[in-house]
């Protein structure tokens, strides 16, 4: 079949809506691999990022009539799924014989729930999508088989069936590159610089309670082969003018001897774009973060979660003191910017263990802190055991951006939990902070110093004006 005649799939990316946070430009990364495995099986494919190109749910629904598509996909996060909802109502409105798909973390935990709140969506797709919306849209435009579809929640009737778990993804090396020719790349830029997002790995190992990668993508670390990793932050330097590369992998360092081919890879083949990544402080040693800066690596992002053993136990987060103080220390004294992301209010947490991790991190001075109040997300231990608990919690979903209090400990108030976070950056976004970052960001071109010394200044004259 030609491929003018062949079902036309939209892919969206929802609108920004009020009381939502607005996070730096940067291009959908899920949306791009169904799009490039789509592409791939003949189909016409639009992506529509509604955030970055200025796209609010009235102008959702003229370009969906414009292009009068077969087959909707909305991919979303905990915090938009109102965005969503509405997205596919718009869908619905204007392409009335069109199927909604939705998919991502939120709903895969939260399925039944979906299809019960809001009509509008024909199908929840669990987990990995690649597979699984290609064999949907094969079955276009009836859907007359959804049995047979793994990974997939539906009505049938007044019944709402869910089919098995899709296996996961094995051969990563077999998946074509995401299509980010259907997205307007130039547009996304921080600081005058065009950073994209790279995968070279799914699957997480570890079992942390606040985290439901190792459910989405599995608690088996699926790599790709490096050369292919390697081939790939080639092409988005030559073809898309890359300059920098974020790694979107949960734990990039997993395995020693990858990460070193890797960073070998991009020093032989000069391949000189910076990049960040997250990983954990037990899988890096002293000769891969040095191997990774010699690499371009200007930024990684280290789980700590606590500065208080008991809490880090609570959290499944198999890490010691020990090796956080390690880790940190010689990805500074390579040069690297370093973030610490923290997990504040626990259940268990105190005031003595709440200040004991605050001062835990003044001590180890990374460069950036992410503060994240302990966030129920669904699907995660730590939802379950709020629920037990029968803690007060918010169903307000907007709210789910880990810098808001979502539920209420009896022990220690959202409120304290609050105040103790304001005044823990009021003293660390400091003038000696931003004279610090911007030595390291503007004359060494660390550009993570760069955005943080920006940052930091907005900060504070924020604070200043707020005292006026």
């Amino acid at each position: 079949m030609e491929k003018m005649n062949r079902p036309k799939i939209a892919l969206v990316n929802t609108p920004l809506i009020a009381g939502v946070a607005h996070h730096p430009p940067f291009p959908p990364l899920g949306l791009a691999y169904l799009a490039a495995v789509l592409d791939q099986d003949g189909y016409e494919v639009r992506i529509m990022d509604c955030p970055v190109c200025e796209i609010d749910h009235e102008k959702l629904k003229t370009d969906l009539a414009d292009f009068n598509p077969s087959l909707v996909g909305i991919g979303s996060m905990t915090p938009t799924i109102e965005s969503a909802f509405k997205s596919a109502c718009v869908a619905k409105e204007v392409c009335p014989e069109a199927k909604v798909v939705v998919g991502g973390p939120h709903v895969t935990f939260m399925d039944k729930e979906t299809l019960a709140q809001e009509p509008a969506i024909d199908v929840v797709v669990r987990g990995e999508g690649e597979e699984t919306l290609s064999e949907l849209v094969k079955q276009l435009p009836n859907l007359s088989k959804l049995e047979d579809v793994k990974g997939i929640t539906f009505r049938k009737g007044d019944q709402v069936i869910q089919t098995p778990n899709r296996p996961f993804i094995q051969d990563l090396d077999a998946l074509p590159r995401p299509a980010y020719k259907f997205l307007p790349i130039e547009k996304y830029r921080i600081l005058g610089r065009k950073l994209l997002p790279i995968m070279s790995s799914r699957g997480c190992p570890f079992q942390c309670s606040f985290c439901v990668a190792s459910q989405m993508f599995g608690a088996g670390f699926r790599a790709r082969n490096p050369k292919n990793v390697l081939d790939e932050m080639e092409w988005l330097r030559d073809e898309y003018g890359a300059e920098g590369i974020s790694f979107q992998d949960d734990t990039l360092t997993f395995s020693k001897k990858r990460i070193l081919e890797i960073c070998n890879g991009i020093i032989d083949r000069s391949i000189n774009l910076r990049w960040g990544c997250g990983t954990r402080a037990d899988v890096v040693s002293k000769e891969i973060l040095a191997k990774m800066k010699k690499a371009h690596c200007d930024e990684i992002c280290f789980g700590v979660e606590s500065g208080c053993q008991r809490i880090r136990d609570a959290l499944k987060k198999k890490v010691s003191t020990e090796q956080i103080e390690n880790a940190i220390k010689w990805a500074k004294e390579e040069g690297i910017f370093v973030t610490a992301s923290i997990i504040i209010g626990y259940p268990g947490e105190t005031k003595e263990t709440l200040k004991q991790t605050l001062e835990f991190v003044r001590k180890i001075e990374p460069d950036d802190v992410y503060l994240c109040h302990a966030t129920p997300y669904p699907g995660t231990e730590l939802r379950a055991l709020v629920e037990r608990n029968g803690w007060k919690m918010s169903s307000d979903w907007k709210l789910y951006n880990t810098m808001n209090p979502i539920f209420e400990d009896p022990s220690l108030p959202a409120e304290e939990i609050a105040m103790m976070r304001k005044n823990f950056y009021d003293k660390f976004y400091s003038p000696r902070y931003i004279i610090r970052q911007a030595i390291k960001g503007y004359f060494r071109g660390n550009l993570y110093s760069k955005i943080m010394a920006r940052t930091a200044l907005n900060y504070l004259l924020w604070r200043a004006k707020a005292r006026v």
